[in-house]
């Protein structure tokens, strides 16, 4: 038996479309008007899609719970599961006390405040972005920038506008995964979109930077520094999106670009060091030193990581790791029984590849880099169960919101909204960044916005033409412009800065250069629609039936190869490091 969706329900569109739009005004007005915590605002907005997807939709009471099931699961696997591998990985490095030397050796690298925002904001924040993201790259960036001397406003603000461009490669590439789970368009295939189109945001943001620090006066001084450093980042972050896929280019953009400015800077130091009018110069302890051994030692984890990360994105890894570790299973009682529009059965089938998903090759980097950085095991599992209890209302959120995000796709209540947004005709790519905008905006999250909309996005496009590659990819690029502005941002932003109870100064500070940004991330996405069109990849939608010709003699020669280097660095940072390491002082003042 099966259930066939509509898009009509009225048989009035504009009063479908009111109805259908309910659940997304409610979140709207709970996390903005009354405030209410996300997890409170999204369940009971979960609430509303399931009373509104029986009632009006006519879709039964078990297939809507099934779906807020099916989505609720695929929020805790894989995407909770990585959040809480790159959340324990940057715990341990801070609680082992290496994040201190990580400061201080990007802190130690030259004083002049602009640069030293592109490499702390900009480039660093980027990093952080890649490996823990939620909120940690803003937090972080903006607690260093602050204990540096900056103006605590200053360095809140400067961060939150800085952690744009990298959000979209958030988590290890979370927002990617989840735009491709919703809407079958592969995960390189937004990839390479979003790709195309954010490098050219991360080319000019550092410029933005220093021109608001500064002046284009003063930027002037430093143009070859920001050059070197927006070019350098916006090429990393292109080869790795187009090359790699989602998972490594705020990682990689991120490290080299921090390499190449300090290279640049070794050679080539501005003439006149720039700081804030009025501010009390601070310098780093110069009594303290640091050898490369001890810096490597810090770095480790992350080094770990990324080499991790790579070995799990090759196809004969993941095949051999799931050779042994894989369960895959269809939803009893809903998958292939409801009915798409198109006339076309909607699976439902989960995967639990627990071996080689990206979140377990990050748990295993934290694991192997535990005795690395000093700690004990037992110190370890207490900083695991810590990061389980710091996550808690986060996992309930984004479980939540996909199990919101799979209702809505399945009870066709988005569809109705995408049909009255195809109205929008030849403009709708315009308006695409927008959709994104506001969802990261509303949930702080460009994985939450790409679970809500994503779907949205693809049936417009579909619906008026246009390959959805390009909206759901416009969806990720317009939401990174929102997490300067949503109000998570701005909480955690002012609590890092000691702003709490300044938040409207804050959202003040950045709410102009959203704007600017977001439109010229629009004009950017509608060019490409239509006067750019070979910039879009080639690709195929994905399939619950696809399969791979598996080669397990070459996962098993990769893998021993992995091991064989992460051994070698696992001595050499144990050989390197005898002596006990004595934490940075960073506020010894001149």
């Amino acid at each position: 038996m099966h259930w066939s969706q509509v898009t009509n329900p009225f048989n009035n569109l504009a009063l479908s479309v009111l109805v259908a739009l309910v659940p997304v005004l409610f979140i709207f007005w709970a996390l903005i008007i009354q405030k209410m915590e996300g997890y409170k605002a999204i369940l009971f907005a979960t609430l509303l899609a399931v009373l509104i997807a029986v009632f009006i939709y006519g879709m039964p009471v078990k297939l809507s719970l099934l779906s807020v099931a099916a989505g609720a699961l695929y929020g805790l696997f894989p995407i909770c599961w990585i959040i809480i591998a790159a959340l324990f990985l940057f715990n341990i490095t801070i609680k082992s006390g290496q994040f201190e030397i990580i400061k201080y050796f990007m802190a130690s690298v030259t004083s002049d405040r602009r640069l030293q925002a592109l490499l702390i904001a900009f480039s660093f924040g980027a990093f952080l972005e890649g490996t823990a993201g939620f909120g940690a790259p803003v937090a972080i960036t903006a607690a260093m920038l602050v204990g540096l001397g900056f103006d605590p406003l200053y360095a809140a603000g400067l961060c939150l506008i800085a952690n744009t461009s990298p959000v979209a490669f958030g988590s290890i590439g979370i927002p990617i995964t989840v735009a491709s789970q919703v809407t079958s368009i592969p995960e390189m295939a937004i990839s390479q979109m979003v790709g195309r189109t954010l490098p050219i945001i991360s080319l000019i943001l550092p410029f933005y930077l220093v021109v608001l620090m500064c002046g284009i006066k003063k930027t002037r001084e430093v143009f070859p520094a920001v050059l070197v450093s927006g070019l350098s980042f916006a090429l990393i972050q292109w080869a790795c999106s187009n090359f790699l896929g989602p998972s490594l280019p705020d990682i990689l953009a991120g490290i080299g670009s921090i390499i190449c400015l300090m290279i640049f800077i070794k050679f080539r130091k501005p003439k006149n060091t720039w700081r804030f009018a009025g501010e009390e110069p601070h310098i780093i302890n110069k009594e303290i030193k640091y050898s490369m051994a001890q810096i490597i030692r810090a770095w480790s984890p992350f080094i770990i990581l990324t080499i991790m990360i790579i070995a799990w994105g090759l196809q004969p890894i993941k095949e051999l790791l799931n050779s042994f570790g894989q369960v895959v299973f269809s939803f009893p009682g809903i998958h292939n029984v409801i009915m798409g529009v198109d006339g076309k059965l909607i699976p439902h089938v989960f995967k639990f590849n627990y071996l080689s998903a990206a979140g377990t090759a990050i748990f295993l980097s934290a694991i192997i880099s535990v005795p690395l950085i000093g700690l004990s095991f037992k110190s370890a599992a207490g900083i695991f169960l810590a990061t389980l209890k710091q996550l808690l209302y986060p996992i309930i959120t984004i479980a939540s919101i996909l199990g919101f995000a799979y209702l809505v796709n399945d009870s066709g209540i988005i569809l109705t909204v995408a049909e009255a947004l195809a109205m929008t005709g030849w403009l709708f790519p315009f308006f695409a960044p927008i959709l994104g905008w506001l969802g990261v905006f509303i949930t702080g999250s460009d994985t939450s916005s790409n679970a809500l909309f994503g779907k949205l996005q693809s049936v417009t496009a579909t619906s008026i033409g246009i390959d959805p590659v390009l909206t759901v990819a416009a969806n990720t690029s317009g939401g990174v412009i929102g997490k300067m502005i949503s109000p998570s941002s701005i909480a955690v932003a002012a609590a890092a800065g000691n702003l709490v109870g300044k938040e409207s100064k804050l959202f003040r500070f950045t709410v102009k250069h959203s704007f600017i940004l977001l439109g010229f991330t629009c004009f950017i996405v509608l060019a490409q629609t239509y006067l750019f069109q070979w910039i879009v990849p080639a690709y195929r939608l994905k399939t619950s039936a696809a399969s791979v010709t598996e080669n397990l003699t070459g996962g098993y020669i990769y893998f021993i190869v992995l091991v064989v280097i992460i051994s070698v660095i696992a001595i050499l940072v144990r050989v390197g490091n005898r002596n006990k390491i004595t934490k940075p002082a960073l506020d010894k003042k001149e």
